[in-house]
């Protein structure tokens, strides 16, 4: 259920392979005082070292840090993953999980996005970027089905465009932008984010200017969400 007593969105961010290049173009482009906790999960080797981090600190106005288990989540902040373990929000803390790989995974976009569509509902938002196969799919349409937001790497800029094109197969409604946009489409999200116990708002006409647009199903390939 969600918490009503979070403020600002929960953003997710999943990324694969050729995903460190979005990754630092999205943070780059983060304001300095946008009310939302993100927490990003990139697929990487279970004994890969914990670098990413800094890398992303470096382009980021927002402070980055490692995950760490049992603490609180607070806005203005950036969560990154453990290689080996899920990432998962719960009453407001940030949990370390072992359970089994999703997609072959751990940690996985899917049980990071599934944690936020249950902790913030219409709050949550998802973002998928470049990747391989397609983790984070099944999670978005949950977000998406809890009330909350999806939101896409343009495929066409995406290094590898299987795991956004994944994506708007099971959310054609998705926000589609690329990735250094994604700053301007979440200050958009929480400009119009309900406040807790209302209803969702998902009129962003706002969003089809400019980078971002909405992706119909004609244009994912898909008609099914």
């Amino acid at each position: 259920m969600a918490d009503e007593g979070l403020v600002g969105l929960l953003v997710g961010v999943g990324a694969s392979a050729g995903g460190l290049e979005a990754l630092l173009a999205l943070v780059a482009g983060l304001d300095e005082d946008l009310p939302a906790a993100l927490f990003v999960v990139l697929h990487q080797a279970p004994t890969a070292p914990t670098v990413l981090p800094g890398l992303l600190a470096r382009r980021c106005r927002l402070p980055v840090e490692g995950v760490r288990d049992g603490a609180p989540v607070r806005p203005g902040r950036v969560v990154v993953a453990r290689p080996d373990h899920h990432l998962l929000v719960r009453d407001a803390h940030v949990v370390l999980g072992r359970g089994p790989r999703e997609d072959g995974h751990r940690p996985g976009v899917d049980s990071l996005f599934r944690s936020l569509a249950q902790e913030a509902g219409p709050r949550a938002v998802g973002v998928v970027l470049s990747g391989m196969l397609d983790d984070g799919a099944a999670g978005m349409l949950e977000i998406v089905r809890h009330g909350g937001s999806a939101v896409v790497q343009e495929p066409t800029e995406a290094g590898r465009d299987s795991m956004p094109r994944a994506a708007l197969a099971r959310v054609p409604g998705a926000i589609v932008t690329p990735a250094h946009a994604v700053g301007a489409v979440l200050r958009e999200l929480v400009a119009s984010a309900p406040s807790a116990g209302a209803a969702p708002a998902h009129d962003l006409r706002s969003l089809l200017a400019g980078d971002a647009r909405r992706c119909g199903p004609e244009e994912s390939g898909s008609g099914r969400p």
